[in-house]
């Protein structure tokens, strides 16, 4: 699964920030200031490591980083006045631009970026005397394994840690659910619906971890920034209600308003009754595209694929604690989204001439549902996964696990296998 890595662009890192420790832990960057103070130049190996399986991302961000933020300000106490002064000016740039003032915004701007040339003239860049050896953004390594080691003097990176960590843990827990996820499906795929679980600083993050991961269909554009792909949607429930709950209609302004290459996908669980309102829905659908009265099965055919003036799929998205109108009452497994309904679903539209329509199900889905549905063999073209994919957590840890070349580590840990690292030139 190697590939080329990113271009450390490509994360539009907050350098100042960075440098500066704002991000880090303030043991970290204690750390490195007592070495330096002490004028104390060890040469130390850092590992880094998954404490479960996992699906690595975020390498790669972590190597733009190091690449950097791998270094130090010749005068500190200076650089650190600089910083202060550059967030106090970021704020007032922040209140200008909500007050849309062009003048105070050019004013403060300038302000900005020669207090960003004087902390940049301050910073020593050591990133070539630091040696980083990595796995591949989408490997898969096992709990305990080296996945990245950095060698070199600690005071030039190890207040990097915390962000370090950081960055890999995010990538690494989304890029690990979702790859469990991607399994379970079976080649089906996979449209990863997250973002409207988090704070929007990490989609971009996840959406490149789904994507590693195996699921390129994401809902946002900020999800897809990193591969310069776009997010998809499908009609939301709020179209419908804004169209006085008919599904048909939105369906139709859907399609006469969306960009011509998208896919129509609408939800049809408005009403719970999925069927009959996908029978209704195709039905005006139909009769809007082409200006014919319904008459037979056979016609949906006119109005089923890809892009404009058809319906690709519907999404089943009934609540886990609603029973969808079709299906007969049993137990809690006939409430949300559920085999029998899909069954059903799948052969009224086959008896109808709606062959071709996909069905894509969402609400409640992760790997252990998917894993059901495929075992029993439920109809199912596609899965919508949302809030399960955030559940997966990570940890990263980093070691020093060797000092001046010779063994050092705190008891119960000790250099890996490091053979899987490939030499990385930052």
């Amino acid at each position: 699964m190697r590939s080329q890595r990113l271009d450390p662009r490509v994360f539009k890192v907050p350098l100042d920030r960075i440098r500066a420790g704002y991000y880090s832990d303030k043991y970290f960057t204690r750390y490195t200031e007592v070495l330096k103070k002490d004028n104390y130049h060890p040469k130390v190996l850092y590992q880094f490591f998954p404490r479960k399986d996992a699906v690595i991302v975020g390498i790669d961000e972590a190597l733009a980083i190091l690449k950097l933020c791998t270094g130090y300000f010749k005068d500190e106490d200076k650089a650190q006045s600089l910083f202060n002064e550059l967030l106090a000016v970021e704020r007032d740039l922040q209140n200008a631009v909500l007050d849309m003032n062009r003048k105070e915004i050019e004013k403060i701007n300038i302000k900005r970026w020669d207090l960003r040339d004087a902390m940049n003239a301050l910073w020593v860049d050591k990133s070539s005397e630091i040696e980083v050896k990595a796995l591949y953004d989408g490997e898969e390594a096992k709990d305990m394994e080296p996945i990245m080691t950095i060698e070199g003097d600690p005071i030039y990176f190890g207040y990097l840690e915390t962000v370090l960590l950081g960055v890999i843990a995010r990538g690494t827990s989304s890029a690990t659910a979702v790859r469990r996820v991607v399994k379970a499906a079976n080649g089906k795929q996979i449209l990863y619906f997250s973002a409207r679980f988090d704070h929007y600083w990490v989609q971009t993050t996840d959406g490149y971890a789904a994507f590693k991961a195996g699921a390129d269909v994401v809902s946002t554009d900020a999800n897809a920034d990193y591969w310069g792909a776009k997010g998809i949607g499908t009609v939301p429930h709020a179209l419908i209600a804004a169209y006085h709950g008919s599904t048909s209609m939105a369906a139709i302004k859907f399609d006469e308003y969306v960009p011509e290459d998208v896919n129509r996908i609408i939800l049809v669980d408005w009403d719970n009754d999925v069927i009959n309102t996908t029978k209704h829905m195709m039905i005006n659908f139909y009769e809007h595209i082409t200006g014919k009265k319904y008459s037979s099965a056979a016609i949906f055919r006119q109005v089923i694929g890809p892009g404009k003036g058809k319906i690709w799929g519907v999404r089943f998205d009934t609540s886990g604690t609603l029973r969808d109108a079709s299906v007969t009452p049993i137990n809690e497994n006939s409430l949300g989204v559920c085999p029998e309904l899909v069954w059903k679903a799948r052969r009224e539209f086959d008896n109808m001439g709606m062959n071709d329509l996909k069905i894509i199900v969402s609400g409640g889905f992760n790997a252990e549902k998917i894993s059901l549905f495929e075992k029993l063999g439920v109809p199912v073209d596609a899965y919508g996964v949302g809030s399960s994919l955030l559940r997966e957590k990570i940890d990263i840890t980093a070691d020093i696990v060797e000092v001046d070349g010779k063994p050092c580590a705190k008891v119960g840990r000790k250099k890996g296998d490091l053979s899987r690292l490939e030499r990385v030139n930052l």
